[in-house]
């Protein structure tokens, strides 16, 4: 299997659902845990075409619920690889709600998932390189860095004097 570098692009994984009855809570929005649902399918698909691999959910970083998902709504979540590290990939997700009558989409969530690539014994296997190109890809893939660190450092696994990256933003 190669690790040929491969660009954001490459990893984006796109999904369209209409919200219906059984997605709602009793006021009639999207059950949060649905929501969730959906983004863990689309991360898992995105980080899966970085590395073609098998790939489990290693944490739920982030989910922001800006906004309320109504029942009835057309919902599209985008994904993409921010960064990949040795064995792992950080994936992020936009939400948008579509409007019904002029089809323009709002971004109303986002989420932010990590992955570990693994091979049929259940062991981390190595992923290959992220290359981001736009501007906002590479403001995801930095961010991505500062998040591994604090998450290493929150851990016991890294000492805050070592946080390169978190150190640049007190500078």
């Amino acid at each position: 299997m190669s690790l040929k570098p491969k660009t954001a692009k490459e990893t984006l994984a796109v999904s369209t659902v209409i919200v219906l009855p059984n997605d709602t809570n009793t006021i009639g929005n999207m059950m949060g845990g649905r929501l969730l649902h959906h983004l863990d399918i689309i991360a898992a698909i995105s980080a899966h075409r970085l590395c073609r691999r098998v790939v489990v959910t290693a944490a739920v970083n982030n989910v922001a619920f800006n906004y309320p998902i109504k029942l009835a709504d057309i919902v599209t979540l985008e994904a993409k690889v921010s960064r990949s590290f040795s064995t792992s990939m950080e994936v992020c997700i936009d939400v948008y709600v579509e409007n019904h009558s002029t089809g323009k989409k709002t971004k109303c969530n986002e989420a932010i998932y990590t992955f570990v690539a693994v091979d049929q014994l259940g062991s981390p296997i190595g992923v290959p390189e992220l290359i981001p190109e736009s501007e906002e890809e590479l403001e995801r893939y930095n961010a991505a860095l500062r998040r591994k660190q604090l998450s290493l450092i929150l851990a016991g696994k890294m000492k805050p004097h070592d946080a390169t990256e978190l150190k640049k933003l007190f500078e």
